[in-house]
């Protein structure tokens, strides 16, 4: 039924050479299956699938039940990087806040992976305690341990570090760093007459860009993202395919929105009429992204009633989170997977809500707080607290609350052979 990428490579159309990369398929029209490709220069083709339906002469179908799959390239990124230089160990050390023995100081490695995965060339690394058996085996040429971590081997160098998690989180940036890419608009994208895009700016495939947009230097928008009118977005921020951009977003510099995220929906707001029927709240507000914000893939984050939901600088969003409208999140706070915010939450700096945490409408999560995954609650959460379970309440309690809902069969058990001691006891008791 489908022809291979190396058979539709040997019959790609004359107008597509081989040193021409696709940027971006153009609409499939179904009536008649005809396909039209878009193509920029510097850009290769990598192949394509079509039915086993006779071929026109340009190599496409024209049956009636086509379905083709094109694999594509988007931009004209640069992957040399793939292809990390060799660092010395001294020289990684002073970059990663770590400590290099002098003796380890000429070993040269050219990438970092982690204990299982690590090979010849290979820095690795040890954070957590029950991975130390790992470390005897690993085959990397040097390992981040802590200061006080001991290590049973003498055929592998060591960089000490206060934080081996971190120093290694620095090497993977060292050895992959963000690919060069360069300027363009594509011709399939469309921007408002009134948008303007900075300068040194990627603007991709089907790309599109409504009225009095403003988009600052540097700044990528990938194939088929859609900007409404009237939004800004800073200087080298990186919009995914599929992200939708609501009206009046404003959006800070070096910011990463992944994937089918929607920021600045309608907030889920209902009066309810004297008929009692559910009457539709207008959503006028707008949403308000700070500096080095990361929102993940799915996420939505509703634009507030009447003024705004804010996320604060640095905040880390990981993907499926729902954050409901006149929402205002801290800096610096990690939101995992599949947390939701009811309307009018506060979230504090440097909390962490992880997966699956739940917040009610109206209330205040204070700095530094921990909710713990699956937990919820539907209180105020002072400052500094970790919560667990559902509602929420001090995570050592619940600590020893779980702990002891283990043992509620054993307990009942005890529970009532001593009822049965008491009553035996009362019985001789009353003979007497």
């Amino acid at each position: 039924m489908v022809n291979g990428i190396r058979d539709g490579l040997s019959n790609s159309p004359s107008t597509f050479s081989r040193n021409v990369r696709i940027a971006a398929t153009s609409v499939v029209r179904f009536a008649d299956s005809m396909i039209c490709l878009s193509a920029t220069p510097n850009t290769k083709v990598l192949g394509y699938f079509q039915s086993s339906a006779s071929r026109t002469k340009t190599g496409l179908t024209s049956c009636a039940n086509f379905c083709a799959l094109l694999i594509i390239e988007v931009g004209t990124q640069n992957t040399n990087h793939l292809n990390s230089r060799a660092m010395k160990l001294s020289e990684l050390a002073a970059q990663t806040g770590a400590r290099c023995e002098p003796r380890d100081a000429d070993v040269e490695v050219s990438a970092a992976a982690g204990l299982s995965d690590a090979g010849s060339g290979h820095i690795t690394f040890l954070a957590n305690p029950r991975y130390t058996p790992q470390v005897g085996t690993t085959r990397a040429s040097a390992i981040y341990l802590s200061d006080d971590a001991v290590l049973d081997r003498n055929d592998i160098a060591v960089l000490r570090a206060k934080d081996p998690y971190l120093a290694f989180t620095r090497a993977l940036i060292l050895f992959h760093p963000e690919p060069a890419f360069e300027p363009l608009v594509h011709s399939s994208a469309v921007a408002g007459p009134s948008a303007t895009i900075g300068q040194g700016s990627f603007i991709g495939a089907y790309a599109v860009i409504g009225r009095n947009v403003k988009i600052g230097e540097r700044a990528r928008i990938h194939p088929h993202a859609i900007v409404y009118d009237d939004v800004r977005i800073g200087s080298d921020c990186v919009i995914h395919s599929g992200v939708a951009i609501r009206e009046q977003t404003l959006i800070g510099d070096r910011v990463i929105i992944h994937n089918n995220a929607v920021i600045g929906c309608d907030g889920f707001g209902y009066a309810k009429d004297e008929e009692r029927r559910w009457l539709k709240i207008p959503q006028t507000g707008r949403v308000v992204i700070e500096d080095d914000v990361e929102i993940g893939a799915g996420a939505t984050i509703d634009r507030a009633s009447v003024g705004q939901s804010r996320i604060g600088r640095g905040t880390k969003i990981d993907n499926l989170v729902q954050i409901g409208h006149s929402c205002t999140i801290g800096e610096y706070t990690l939101l995992c997977a599949q947390v939701g915010l009811a309307g009018s939450s506060r979230i504090g700096d440097r909390v962490i809500l992880a997966g699956q945490a739940g917040v009610a409408g109206h209330n205040t999560i204070g700095d530094d707080a921990v909710i713990t995954a699956k937990s919820a609650t539907s209180h105020d959460v002072p400052p500094g607290k970790v919560i667990s379970g559902i509602p929420g309440f001090d995570n050592r309690d619940w600590l020893r609350s779980t702990a002891a809902f283990r043992r509620l069969g054993e307990m009942q058990k005890t529970l009532r052979e001593l009822e049965k001691k008491v009553a035996e006891i009362e019985k001789t008791d009353s003979q007497e």
